[in-house]
């Protein structure tokens, strides 16, 4: 396996879009389709960095997943479901959407005004910037995370993201 390390498949820290965890669920979507236009990508990031005010400490990550789930009409969220479910063994039905759908508009424009730390998945796994990939790898892997802080001497420099360590496999399968 070539000698790659995490520093040098990164992506530093300044070009990774950053937020305070104060900020909104609505505004949230609104950084994050800000980063079309200055990374100049097709599509919205997967995955921002949430950092406290100050922007010191990194305290999260915030997925388009998390934002969808922070938006979720409270009859469709899986979590009050479970009870139910066990009770009753049904499950929300997503097309019950259609029966409502103003209501269910303005409930998730409610929902918007949460704030990301409401939402947001904290950090379980970082790799040192001098880390070999396959660190990255396992902790990739064992984590079920698809992107990692990389850290130089404490403090975060950047990421690490599955997109660059699969390339980085690719590599390897065609010497």
């Amino acid at each position: 396996m070539r000698e790659t390390l995490a520093r040098d498949i990164m992506v530093p820290l300044e070009e990774y879009p950053c937020i305070p965890h104060t900020l909104t669920l609505r505004d949230a979507i609104e950084e994050m389709a800000v980063q079309i236009l200055r990374q100049k990508q097709a599509t919205l990031p997967r995955v921002v960095l949430v950092f406290d005010d100050d922007f010191c400490e990194l305290l999260g990550v915030l997925r388009r997943r998390d934002i969808m789930r922070g938006l979720e009409p409270g009859f469709l969220v899986s979590g009050s479901l479970d009870y139910s479910k066990k009770l009753f063994n049904i499950e929300a039905d997503p097309n019950l959407a259609e029966l409502s759908f103003d209501r269910i508009v303005a409930h998730i424009r409610q929902r918007a005004g949460r704030q990301v730390r409401e939402v947001m998945t904290p950090i379980t796994a970082t790799v040192n910037h001098d880390d070999h990939i396959t660190k990255a790898i396992y902790e990739m892997v064992n984590k079920n995370t698809s992107m990692l802080p990389v850290l130089k001497d404490g403090e975060i420099v950047g990421v690490l993201r599955s997109v660059e360590v699969l390339g980085e496999l690719a590599l390897l399968m065609n010497p």
